[in-house]
Parts: C-alpha cells; sequence; structure tokens
C-alpha cells in the first residue's frame, strides 16, 4: 500500500475573508471596519502578539501572521499621548499585515481604527480572552495549513478503534464496511478517504463533501448509510488508528501468525499499525475485523497476547514441564 504523492496537498494560503466566515460564529468575531480589504493572505499558522512592535523593536515583527491584541497591547496604547499611540501604530501598519484580533470585548482606540481603515487592515472583535482565542485561532490555522492527502478505502469506527481497509479494487471493502454496520459499528467514509495531519502523530480522515456517507455495493448500487441505518451509524471524522491490507490467499506470501511482530506502515511520517489480512472461503472478516479492533484496545490499555503468552512458554520451558498439564486439576461432575 503506498499514497499517491500526487495526492498529498498543503494549502500556501487562505484569505482573511475565508477566516472570517468560517469562525465568526463560533470565535465570536465581529469586523469593525466593513471596507477593509478581506482578500488579504494568511500565509502562517502561528499568530503574533505585536508587543514589541508596538514598542519600537520591529527587527523580528511576523507581520506575515494574524495579529492578536489583549490587554497588555490595549492598555499600552492608552498610556500613551496621541502623537505617542500615533507614531506606535505606524509602527506596525507599515508592514502588510493580514488582519488585528483584539479580545476581551477592548475598544480599539480612534486612532488604531482609524489607520487600520486607510490601510484596509480588518480588525475584529472578540468576547473571548486571548489564551482561548489563541487556542481556538492557532487550532484552526493548524488544520487550514496541515498537510492532507486522499486513499481508496472504507474507513470505520469499530468499537471506537479507526481501522481503514485497503485493496486491490473488488476485494470486498466496501461489503466488510456494510457487515460491520449490521453489527452495530460506524461508517466514516467509503471509496475516498481524506486524512490530515494533525500534530506529529495523529491522521484524522473524513470523507468528501460530494460522498458523505455513501456507499456502492457492487451488485446493488449507491446506498445511503444514514438514511438507511440512521444517524448511529455514522462518523464525520475518526483518528486512524489500524490499517488492514485485504488480499486474496497467497500462500508465497507471508502471514503472521503469533502476532509478536508489529508491522506498520507510514503515512506522511505517522506510524500506523498495519495488518494484511488474507481472504479465504469461510473465513470471517467482520469478526476478525472487530477482534483487531479490541486487540488493538487490549495493547493500547498495556496487554498484549502474544508477548504474554511468549512469557508463559518460556517459564514452563525454565521449569521443564512434559507433557503440558490440563487447565483444571480434575474433572468434577460435568458431563454435558
Amino acid at each position: 500500500m503506498k499514497i499517491d504523492k500526487r495526492s498529498i496537498v498543503k494549502k500556501k494560503f487562505i484569505t482573511v475573508g475565508f477566516l472570517y466566515e468560517q469562525v465568526k460564529e463560533r470565535f465570536n468575531l465581529r469586523l469593525l471596519n466593513e471596507n477593509a480589504d478581506m482578500e488579504r493572505k494568511i500565509t502562517e499558522q502561528n499568530l503574533h502578539r505585536p508587543g514589541l512592535a508596538l514598542a519600537g523593536f520591529v527587527e523580528l515583527f511576523s507581520y506575515k501572521r494574524v495579529q492578536v491584541c489583549g490587554n497588555t497591547e490595549i492598555r499600552y496604547l492608552r498610556s500613551l499621548t496621541k502623537k505617542q499611540r500615533t507614531e506606535a501604530l505606524g509602527r506596525i501598519f507599515q508592514f502588510e499585515i493580514p488582519c488585528i484580533i483584539i479580545t476581551n470585548n477592548n475598544k480599539p482606540s480612534k486612532e488604531l481604527l482609524e489607520m487600520a481603515t486607510k490601510k484596509k487592515v480588518p480588525i475584529f472583535l472578540t468576547k473571548f480572552t486571548t489564551t482561548k482565542l489563541a487556542y481556538l485561532i492557532s487550532d484552526f490555522l493548524d488544520d487550514q495549513f496541515a498537510p492532507r492527502f486522499s486513499i481508496h478505502g472504507s474507513f470505520i469506527d469499530v468499537y471506537g478503534v479507526g481501522i481503514l481497509f485497503v485493496g486491490k479494487s473488488g476485494i470486498g471493502k466496501s461489503e466488510v464496511a456494510l457487515d460491520l454496520l449490521e453489527r452495530g459499528h460506524r461508517l466514516v467514509a467509503d471509496d475516498v478517504v481524506l486524512f490530515t495531519k494533525k500534530g506529529e502523530g495523529i491522521l484524522i480522515g473524513s470523507g468528501t463533501q460530494l460522498v458523505k456517507h455513501f456507499m456502492e455495493i457492487r451488485g446493488i448500487g449507491l446506498i445511503d448509510v444514514k438514511e438507511m441505518f440512521g444517524i448511529r451509524a455514522i462518523r464525520y471524522q475518526k483518528r486512524l488508528e489500524v490499517v488492514v491490507e485485504l488480499e486474496i490467499w497467497d500462500k508465497k506470501s507471508n502471514y503472521t501468525r503469533t502476532g509478536l511482530e508489529n508491522e506498520t506502515i507510514s503515512l506522511l511520517d505517522v506510524e500506523i499499525p498495519y495488518i494484511k489480512l488474507p481472504i479465504l472461503p469461510g473465513k470471517n472478516i467482520t469478526v476478525i475485523s472487530e477482534v483487531i479492533a479490541l486487540n488493538y484496545l487490549l495493547k493500547h490499555y498495556g496487554y498484549d497476547a502474544a508477548v504474554e503468552f511468549k512469557k508463559r512458554l518460556q517459564e514452563r520451558l525454565q521449569k521443564g514441564e512434559s507433557p503440558p498439564n490440563r487447565v483444571v486439576d480434575y474433572f468434577e461432575h460435568d458431563f454435558e
């Protein structure tokens, strides 16, 4: 299994207008100057507080970032005379900054609004504290600038574990997903799955806006999972935790027997547990998928069945016990 490098994308910029439309309700943003240039580009995911720049040190002024003015910046400006305030604001407005967000419902000075309007720099106001606003905006920008890729497969939440089923076309990925839905598990996406790298070791997957929770079942056609199985059967996003590759049984291939070898696959430099699952007539892939999820949870909480069995075997070999003992000391009167 490999990612098509052509499917990996990363945004180079977003506009201030896009930021505003996406977060104005959630983050309680209000635009203060209506004639501002909303097409200004945001090219960095980090934020900046312009305190030092206002005080006169602009050598390391990160002007390309969204500028956040909290209590410190606003009170500093209030402490200045009108002339000093105009000079301080002129230091930052000489740069092409994308926008300024004022927190804590602080009222901007007349000079700040006039200069921003003249330069067409959008000024936003929010009631949120600087710490909360910085967290929310940073998380949004981190998501927008995060690398992402698409892959063909079926992405299912099985017992809370995000399992991606991949394999050749027609191998039965959608049928396995459908069977899991019947057993009470939840569909994230089928056919085309979009993954975004969040943080250093997390991949979050979702479906496309067009397909959402539709599935194609060969011989039947398209079905709408949400309408057919109800809201309980879907998720809009899920963390990827296991990749299962389905393939027709090949006697030349090596399939793990003990589980002591923990194989992984690298997706955008994130190591994800990887299982190659052979398909044979009569093999219940659905039940095995549930076992994969439960086994992942056990390992996550510190119990590895393969390691435990190896430990017991080594202890027996060291004691030299032969033949193997029964589980019970003797059979009681239970002959059913």
